[in-house]
C-alpha cells in the first residue's frame, strides 16, 4: 500500500516482486516486448534500474513472470464438466487474454522454467479432457489443435489493420478502388457480398472455427469405437427349423 511522505504528499507503493512484474505487463502491453528493459521498466516504476534488480535478476526472469501472469488471467476449465463448454470458454477466454495482451502470444509456450499458474493452466486443462473419456493421445491431439486454433487466430487479429471494432470496410473500400481493371474478380465478388456486408466482424469467425474443431473432436470416440474389431460372433451351428 502506498505512504505519505513526511511534507504530506502521497508516495509510490512499496515495490515488490508482483509489482514489477506487473508493471513490466503494463510496459509490454504499451509497447511491445521489444520496449520492455530493465531501464523502461524502472522508469515506468519511477524507481532505479538497480532497484528492480533485487526483484528479478535479469530479463528472462522477467518474460517467465509476466507469462505466469497471462496465464493466471485465462479461465481455468472446471473438471468433470461438460467438456466442449469447458474448451469453448477457456478458448474465449484465452483469445481475450491474448487481445489484451498481445506481445504474450509468442511467449505463451517458449519460457523453460513455467510459473504455477502455467504449470496449473496446462494440468487443469489435461485432466478436463481426459475426465471427459479422451486417451492419452487424443488429449494430446486435441490441446495442440485448440491451442494452435486459439493462438493462430489471436495472431492473426493482433496483425490485423482493423482495430478493436473487427469491421473491415474502412480498409477494404480504398483497396476496392484498385480493382477496377478486373483482375480480381473473385476477391471483389467476396468483399461485396460478404465483408462489406453491415454486420460482418472478422472476430466471428473464431466461434465458427473452435465448433468445427469440437465437432470434429467429439465425433472422434465415436468413429474410433466404430472400428474396432467385432467380438467374435458364436461359431456353434445354428438349429435348424422345425418342420
Amino acid at each position: 500500500m502506498s505512504e505519505r511522505a513526511e511534507d504530506g504528499r502521497e508516495e509510490r507503493p512499496r515495490l515488490s516482486r508482483e509489482r514489477v512484474l506487473r508493471g513490466a505487463v503494463a510496459v509490454a502491453d504499451a509497447g511491445g516486448i521489444d520496449g520492455l528493459t530493465i531501464r523502461s521498466l524502472a522508469q515506468s516504476l519511477g524507481v532505479k534500474p538497480m532497484s528492480v534488480y533485487y526483484y528479478v535478476a535479469n530479463k528472462d526472469e522477467i518474460l517467465d513472470g509476466i507469462v505466469d501472469l497471462v496465464f493466471s488471467e485465462i479461465e481455468l476449465p472446471s473438471v468433470g464438466g461438460d467438456w466442449r463448454e469447458e474448451m469453448r470458454r477457456r478458448a474465449g477466454s484465452a483469445r481475450q487474454v491474448l487481445r489484451a495482451h498481445p506481445w504474450a502470444i509468442g511467449l505463451m509456450e517458449s519460457r523453460t522454467s513455467p510459473g504455477p499458474a502455467t504449470l496449473r493452466h496446462h494440468d487443469t486443462v489435461i485432466a478436463t479432457l481426459r475426465a471427459a473419456g479422451f486417451s492419452h493421445q487424443l488429449t494430446a491431439h486435441a490441446y495442440a489443435m485448440l491451442d494452435s486454433y486459439t493462438y493462430g487466430f489471436a495472431l492473426q487479429e493482433a496483425g490485423l489493420p482493423f482495430g478493436e471494432t473487427g469491421t473491415v470496410g474502412s480498409v477494404a473500400e480504398p483497396i476496392m478502388e484498385r480493382f477496377s481493371t478486373g483482375e480480381y474478380p473473385h476477391l471483389v465478388e467476396m468483399a461485396t457480398d460478404y465483408y462489406l456486408q453491415p454486420g460482418y466482424n472478422f472476430g466471428d469467425e473464431f466461434e465458427w472455427g473452435l465448433n468445427l474443431i469440437l465437432d470434429a473432436l467429439q465425433a472422434i470416440p465415436t468413429a474410433e469405437a466404430a472400428a474396432r474389431p467385432r467380438s467374435r460372433r458364436s461359431t456353434r451351428p445354428t438349429p435348424p427349423a422345425s418342420s
